[in-house]
């Protein structure tokens, strides 16, 4: 936490030493949010609904003519049902430095890495907020340096990451949640640093004509856990386990990702290979969205999305996580086809639709989301989203979330 709290300082400018004329304002959010699962749940700790409450406010001061930038983004959420989603966090506090050729980040902050829709497998840098955001897209604050090197052979970013943000997991009356709670007060890591291990990253960046081409590389604590099962949670007499406790090994990854844009055709792929959790392995993702303008010569635009999803692990990933005869995946994509569509109205209410299934090529399972957004006036957005699960069956990753298909509206007031 020391380490945490020093590269916090390092994001605090010498805001009184400006000359120029600064601007500093202050943005963010206020969001309601109400979900209702359709069937009863799967366990007993767990409720049919539930209400909750979040904010993100951020202040952003800006001198030396727009050469320093400052940020701060704290978040909240207080929920109804789940004592570990009501959580807070500081997505950003870092001041940003910016010059002719190069740029330097310090402090908290938040980078993406990754183009494709059903996931993003290089995208590294950041924790997962999984309390926050089930299909996770929400992420955690990372304390870093970057700097970023702007040549005319492509962008070189280089990272230091001194301190691990732990994943975040719905508690037992969480939903949906794994099948086995998660035991996040006892954590293990492979490194004697624990949560003190200094990570490093690289990245170079370059568009070579229609294409976008990133090529990066990761060493240090993995985002993604194993989880270990200890004796004392394991029922003898049942051949039950009570919890289970993550671990975070130290892995080498590098990754690519490549967007093509050729007319109404979006190429994608990402691609990573991992080696230091177990057996290495390496991780596909690709396909293409098309894009139909103008749809019956309105203002309407509507993509066909298909991506197909491919880990080397199968059906082992996780198998450290048992309940007897059902193997637990941390990862479910390992021979998937998603098919999906996205509907953009090109009003004046920035109205958008983006639907997307998930089938696995193997029998186990599908999954269908649906997210859906509209503004209201200049300060409020209403969204609706969904997610289902059908075909699911009792041996497959999925199975703790079968009965947990759900209806979520939110209503934010932006400011």
């Amino acid at each position: 936490m020391k380490r945490l709290l020093a590269v916090c300082l390092l994001a605090l400018p010498s805001l009184l030493q400006a000359e120029e004329a600064y601007r500093g304002e202050w943005r963010g959010y206020v969001e309601f949010e109400g979900t209702y699962f359709f069937e009863d749940p799967l366990f007993p700790e767990q409720s049919n609904s539930n209400l909750s409450i979040a904010a993100e406010p951020e202040y952003i001061y800006e001198w030396n003519n727009g050469d320093d930038l400052f940020t701060f983004k704290p978040f909240y959420r207080i929920d109804q049902r789940d004592d570990n989603r009501t959580h807070g966090d500081i997505r950003e506090l870092s001041w940003i430095h910016a010059a002719d050729d190069w740029e330097l980040l310090a402090g908290i902050g938040k980078v993406f890495w990754g183009v494709t829709e059903a996931v993003h497998l290089v995208d590294i840098i950041n924790q997962t907020d999984l309390v926050e955001s089930f299909d996770g897209e929400e992420k955690l604050g990372q304390p870093m340096l970057d700097l970023s090197l702007i040549r005319d052979w492509g962008v070189v970013d280089l990272f230091v990451l001194p301190y691990f943000r732990e994943r975040t997991f719905p508690s037992a009356e969480g939903r949906p949640r794994f099948a086995i709670p998660i035991d996040t007060d006892n954590v293990f890591y492979e490194s004697s640093s624990e949560q003190n291990h200094v990570d490093f990253a690289a990245r170079w960046s370059h568009s070579i004509g229609a294409w976008d081409i990133g090529v990066s590389y990761f060493y240090g604590t993995t985002r993604e856990p194993t989880f270990l099962i200890l004796p004392e949670n394991i029922d003898p007499v049942a051949g039950t386990v009570s919890e289970v406790n993550p671990l975070y090994e130290i892995i080498s990854q590098p990754s690519l990702d490549v967007q093509g844009i050729f007319g109404s055709w979006l190429w994608k792929l990402e691609a990573y290979h991992r080696s230091g959790q177990g057996d290495s392995f390496y991780a596909v993702a690709g396909g293409f969205e098309y894009t139909f303008v103008g749809v019956g010569e309105s203002a309407i635009d509507v993509g066909i999305i298909s991506e197909y999803l491919y880990d080397d692990r199968g059906d082992a990933i996780g198998t450290t996580i048992i309940q007897p005869g059902v193997p637990f995946s941390t990862s479910p994509f390992q021979n998937d086809l998603v098919l999906g569509t996205r509907i953009t109205l090109n009003d004046v209410q920035s109205t958008e639709i983006l639907a997307v299934a998930i089938v696995d090529m193997e029998g186990n399972g599908e999954t269908y989301t649906i997210e859906a957004s509209r503004r209201f006036g200049n300060d409020w957005i209403f969204a609706l989203e969904g997610s289902g699960f059908r075909n699911v069956p009792e041996n497959t990753s999925l199975a703790s979330f079968k009965k947990d298909s759900n209806v979520r509206l939110k209503f934010t007031r932006y400011f």
